[in-house]
């Protein structure tokens, strides 16, 4: 009687496990299904369909990981998308800031080279071909530098540098021409030393570029220059007393290609603050700005210590 009970019961067992077994398969099949079908619309485009799984389902794993692949391969097409419209812009603004002060600057050697001006009227055109092929130089080079920038080919070497002295060498240059443009200048650069951990010629581009932009495009009187330490960083500030920014602006000067002051058509990439962000946070730095229209515009550049 015993032995028939434990039959019975052994049956019933193999029964149940039987029973999920069949249902395991089961909800296995349709998930599977299920997947192949997310599978399909995501292959026809639909970057935004997730799987749904509980934790305890067989196939759970496999769903997330397909999330994960599919979530990545959203990402991968955004950055295409975004490549390509930047190319785009990029396309479009060789053709008006290459192309037009080219044909400028050809026209004006031409009227030299021809004899059809002569006396001052030839000596002001050599001037204005000169200013507009130092112009465009300025511009190719931007260009460059953002494209090696963002092909990884940008190579940086930081070591340990005197940020004051590297930085008062760098203004130096730029004295003759805040000068020509009558912006007088204010620098508040310490005796003692700073040290940092920069790379000096990726240092200099980013000195060079914002104060580029000021004289470019800030409308400004005066420019005002402050290194010094905070906590485990030094600052960099430079400020000016130009038009300053709108806060629509502001939030998006370091957005490749974005140009504050489109209307006025107003000479200029919208490269150069978008170079100045990355090489800054290539080399471990941050950078932030501030501005107020019709007062003018603070840059503030962080960078760690180096003992």
């Amino acid at each position: 009687m015993g032995g028939t009970v434990l039959a019975a019961g052994a049956l019933l067992l193999a029964v149940l496990v039987l029973c999920c077994a069949v249902l395991t398969v089961y909800r296995a099949r349709r998930q599977v299904g299920e997947m192949l079908e997310a599978l399909e619309d995501v292959k026809q485009g639909n970057g935004n369909r997730r799987l749904l799984a509980e934790t305890h389902d067989l196939t759970a794993p496999l769903a997330y990981t397909i999330n994960e692949i599919v979530q990545g391969y959203e990402g991968r097409l955004v950055e295409l998308y975004q490549a390509e419209e930047t190319n785009k812009q990029l396309m479009t603004s060789l053709s008006h800031d290459v192309r037009t002060p080219l044909t400028t600057l050809i026209g004006y050697l031409d009227a030299v080279h021809r004899e059809i001006v002569t006396g001052e009227e030839r000596e002001a055109y050599i001037t204005t071909a000169r200013r507009k092929a130092y112009d465009l130089k300025e511009y190719i080079d931007l260009l460059f530098d953002w494209f090696k920038l963002n092909s990884n080919e940008f190579t940086l070497h930081p070591l340990r540098m005197e940020l004051a002295e590297t930085t008062r060498n760098l203004l130096i240059d730029w004295i003759p021409v805040l000068e020509d443009k009558k912006i007088a200048y204010a620098v508040d650069l310490p005796e003692r030393p700073f040290w940092v951990a920069l790379d000096v010629d990726g240092y200099g581009r980013i000195l060079n570029n914002l104060i580029q932009n000021v004289v470019t495009h800030s409308q400004a009187e005066e420019l005002r220059l402050e290194l010094k330490e905070e906590d485990e960083t030094v600052t960099l500030t430079l400020s000016d007393n130009g038009v300053g920014m709108e806060k629509d602006d502001l939030h998006r000067i370091f957005d490749r290609l974005y140009q504050c002051d489109k209307s006025r058509g107003a000479k200029g990439s919208g490269l150069g603050l978008s170079i100045v962000k990355q090489l800054t946070e290539k080399m471990g730095g941050t950078i932030s700005a501030e501005s107020t229209a019709g007062e003018g515009t603070a840059f503030t550049l962080r960078f760690p210590k180096s003992p």
